[in-house]
């Protein structure tokens, strides 16, 4: 089912947590994964056809703003009862297959995707070097089967601003995706 992101409040400060790295198996924490530039959050899973599309960008944005002291981290929360493609085990496929830079939680209990207010998937957040949340929004205007290219221009503007000390963009468009699959 498609879902757009939550409206959220800008300037809330990001949610801690704890959360095993399904790559790594090493034990996560905010303050592990974020940067002295900033953070971005992506709320993401392995079979949704919009993470699906664009998540060779996210890992090249990852890639192309890490070195710039930006931190990374996704996270999945789905129900793997009802979405065993979605488990531990096939995230550290997923994750190994697309050459992500980045930890890729598992948030087993939900309790951090309900802290985020994550909606859909993919759900991104980018926080600045306070913790602060500075976008919540869409990657870039592309949609499977829309004929928009993948760019990440939305979240490259973001992270830019941040980088260069300039003004953030003031319209954020509603991130669009398959919504998470919530426990009963």
């Amino acid at each position: 089912m498609k879902q757009e992101s939550h409206q959220i409040e800008l300037g809330s400060k990001a949610p801690d947590f704890t959360l095993v790295d399904t790559v790594t198996k090493d034990t996560l924490t905010y303050n592990n994964i974020k940067g002295e530039r900033g953070t971005m959050v992506m709320f993401i899973c392995n079979h949704c056809p919009f993470v699906i599309h664009v998540i060779d960008e996210l890992v090249r944005v990852a890639n192309d703003y890490r070195v710039l002291g930006f931190g990374f981290v996704a996270i999945s929360s789905n129900d793997i009862e009802k979405y065993p493609q979605d488990g531990p085990y096939e995230m550290w496929q997923f994750a190994r297959k697309r050459n992500m830079s980045f930890p890729y939680l598992y948030d087993e209990t939900q309790e951090i995707a309900k802290a985020y207010n994550a909606a859909c998937t993919p759900d991104l957040y980018i926080y600045d070097p306070d913790d602060k949340l500075v976008y919540h929004g869409q990657l870039d205007d592309s949609r499977p089967q829309n004929g928009v290219a993948v760019n990440g221009r939305s979240v490259r503007e973001v992270l830019d601003a941040l980088y260069y000390s300039k003004p953030l963009p003031k319209i954020q468009k509603p991130s669009m995706g398959c919504s998470i699959k919530w426990k009963e």
